[in-house]
C-alpha cells in the first residue's frame, strides 16, 4: 500500500473507490440545471464550433474568416490586437511593436466594414474578446449591421466585457473600476432595448485559470465577478428577468478530465441558486449558458503534437460538461498565432466528436457516476467557501482593490510551477519523457509592416471623413460622460461619423482617468 496522497489540481482528495452517490434527482432542463440546460442538449442542437481568429490587418483576418466559415464553422470569434484593447490607434506610440499581433487591429468603423466583407451579419453569430473597449466595438458592429440593412434586434453574438476580472487576471484595463462598471451597466440596459438578442457579457474564469488559479478558483471567482454585474445591473433598476438571460460564461478546460466536468456541472447548479437568491424567476434567467475554450498554458512548446491530444481530451471533458460554444486551440499555439492547417485540426477534433464519437447521443452521460457526482458536490462546497469570503468583503470588486483575488491566484500559480519544476506533477515531454532535439517547421509569423498599413489608412480616413461632425460627437460623448446619460448612443454616434477608437477612448480617458 502506497500513502501517495492522490488529488485533484485544487487539492480535492480523490478516494480510490466512490461506492454511493446522492445521485441528482432533477433532469436536465430543470433547476438547478446540473444535468445540462437543455431537456435534450446535443441532441436537439449541436454546441456552437467557434475558431477564434484575427490577426494583422483586418483584409488578412477577413480571409481567415472565409477560410474557417468554408471549414465548417458555426460561428466567428474576434481576436483583437493589444492596441485595440487598451484604446490606442495604431499610429499612437504606444502601439509600436503590437499592431496586428495578438490579434487584428481595429481603427474604426473602416476597419469593421473590411473585416466584415462578404460576411451578412444577421446570419451569423460573432463573438469578441473585448473589454476596456468592448462599447466602442460593439457600436461599431451595430453600425455595421445597419450599414447591411439588418435588422439589429435580430442580430447575435456576445461581447467579452468583462472587466474585473482584467483588474484580477489579465490587466487589458484602462478606467478605474466604478466608472467602468457604469459602461458596462449602460452596454446592459441600451442592448437590453436595442439589440435584444446580444449576449451583453461574457463572464470570463479563462483569464483566471490562464493566469494560474486552480479549478475551483476559477470558478468561485468567476461567479463571484457575475454577481457583482448582476448587483450593479439591479442597482441601476434593471430587470433580472430581463438582463440575466443575456449573460453568459467564459471557461477555461484544462487537462484534469474529471474535475472539469464537474467543475462545469457545479457552476450550473451555482449560478441557478444565485440568480434565485438575487430574485430571478424566469427560468432562462437563471440558467447558465457557457463558451469553452481549451487550456492556453497547457499546450507546451516541447513536442508540439502532443498538444493534438491535450486539447482533444479538454474538448471531450468541455462536451462531457454540457457547454454551449467551444474554441479548440491550435497544437502550436505555445510557439505562435495558428497556422491555417493548427486551425484546422483544431475544429476537426470539434466535428470527430461531434460526429464520431456518440457522446453527443444522450444528455449527460456521466451523471450518476458515484465519482462524478462526488466530486461535483465537492467542487461546489469548496468553490462556496471563496465567493463567502468575498461577500463578506462586499464583493467582487472590494475583494479586487484589496488585492485578494490577485494574491490568491499569484499563490496557485507558484504552488503550480514548484510541482513541475519538482516533477511531483508530470507534463509530458517537459519534465518527462523528454527529446533533445525537436522541430516544427511551419509557425505563423506577423509583418512589422501592418503599423504603416494601418497608419496611412488611419490619414486616409482623417482626410476624408467629416472632421465637424467628429469634433461634435466627440464633444456630446463627453458632456453624456460627465453626466448620468447613458452612453452607448454617443458611442454609436461617434463610430457612425468615423471618430477611431483611440479618440473615443480619449474621450473617456479625459473624463474617467486611468487606472
Amino acid at each position: 500500500m502506497s500513502n501517495k496522497k492522490f488529488t485533484t489540481t485544487s487539492g480535492i482528495e480523490i478516494k480510490e473507490v466512490y461506492n454511493t452517490a446522492s445521485a441528482p434527482l432533477e433532469g436536465p432542463g430543470e433547476f438547478p440545471y446540473t444535468r445540462g440546460i437543455q431537456k435534450d442538449m446535443y441532441r436537439g442542437r449541436l454546441w456552437t464550433m467557434r475558431q477564434y481568429a484575427g490577426f494583422s490587418t483586418a483584409e488578412e483576418s477577413n480571409k481567415r474568416y472565409h477560410y474557417l466559415l468554408k471549414q465548417g464553422t458555426m460561428g466567428l470569434s474576434v481576436a483583437f490586437d493589444l492596441p485595440t484593447q487598451i484604446g490606442y490607434d495604431s499610429d499612437h506610440e504606444m502601439s509600436e511593436g503590437e499592431v496586428g499581433k495578438v490579434g487584428v487591429a481595429i481603427d474604426s468603423l473602416k476597419d469593421m466594414e473590411i473585416l466584415f466583407d462578404g460576411i451578412e451579419l444577421q446570419k451569423i453569430t460573432t463573438s469578441m474578446t473585448i473589454n476596456a473597449t468592448a462599447s466602442i466595438l460593439l457600436a461599431m458592429y451595430i453600425a455595421l449591421a445597419k450599414k447591411q440593412g439588418a435588422d439589429i434586434k435580430q442580430i447575435s453574438g456576445t461581447i467579452q466585457n468583462d472587466i474585473l476580472k482584467e483588474y484580477a487576471a489579465r490587466g487589458t484595463y484602462i478606467y478605474p473600476p466604478k466608472p467602468s462598471m457604469r459602461i458596462i451597466t449602460d452596454i446592459f440596459e441600451y442592448c437590453s432595448r436595442e439589440v435584444p438578442k446580444w449576449n451583453t457579457i461574457s463572464i470570463s474564469g479563462y483569464h483566471i485559470r490562464e493566469a494560474g488559479s486552480t479549478a475551483v478558483q476559477e470558478l468561485a471567482f468567476t461567479l463571484a465577478n457575475g454577481k457583482a454585474y448582476l448587483n450593479a445591473a439591479l442597482e441601476k433598476g434593471l430587470d433580472i428577468n430581463i438582463f440575466a438571460k443575456r449573460l453568459s460564461f467564459f471557461f477555461n478546460c484544462h487537462n484534469n478530465f474529471f474535475e472539469e466536468i464537474a467543475k462545469f456541472r457545479a457552476a450550473r447548479r451555482m449560478w441557478a441558486k444565485i440568480t434565485k437568491q438575487l430574485g430571478a424567476t424566469d427560468e432562462k434567467a437563471q440558467m447558465l449558458r457557457f463558451h469553452t475554450q481549451t487550456g492556453g498554458s497547457t499546450l507546451t512548446a516541447q513536442q508540439p503534437l502532443n498538444n493534438v491530444i491535450r486539447v482533444t481530451n479538454q474538448a471531450m471533458a468541455a462536451v462531457l460538461g454540457g457547454t454551449q460554444s467551444l474554441h479548440t486551440n491550435g497544437y502550436d499555439e505555445a510557439l505562435s498565432l495558428p497556422t491555417e492547417a493548427a486551425a484546422k485540426i483544431a475544429l476537426r477534433t470539434q466535428q470527430v466528436i461531434a460526429f464520431e464519437s456518440g457522446v453527443t447521443d444522450t444528455v449527460d452521460p456521466l451523471a450518476g457516476s458515484y465519482f462524478v457526482e462526488e466530486l461535483t458536490n465537492e467542487i461546489e462546497a469548496a468553490a462556496q467557501l471563496y465567493i463567502d469570503k468575498i461577500d463578506a468583503m462586499g464583493g467582487s470588486v472590494n475583494a479586487i482593490e484589496n488585492g485578494y483575488i490577485q494574491n490568491e491566484i499569484a499563490d496557485a500559480a507558484y504552488q503550480y510551477q514548484v510541482e513541475v519544476e519538482q516533477a511531483s506533477r508530470v507534463i509530458v515531454g517537459v519534465n518527462k519523457f523528454t527529446q533533445d532535439k525537436e522541430a516544427i517547421d511551419d509557425v505563423f509569423t506577423i509583418d512589422e509592416s501592418i503599423r504603416t498599413i494601418q497608419t496611412e489608412k488611419l490619414q486616409k480616413l482623417r482626410t476624408e471623413r467629416d472632421n465637424v461632425a467628429v469634433e461634435q460627437a466627440l464633444n456630446n460623448l463627453m458632456q453624456a460622460a460627465r453626466g448620468t446619460d447613458n452612453l452607448m448612443p454617443f458611442i454609436l454616434a461617434a463610430v457612425e461619423e468615423y471618430a477611431s477608437l483611440g479618440e473615443i477612448a480619449n474621450v473617456l480617458r479625459n473624463v474617467f482617468g486611468e487606472y
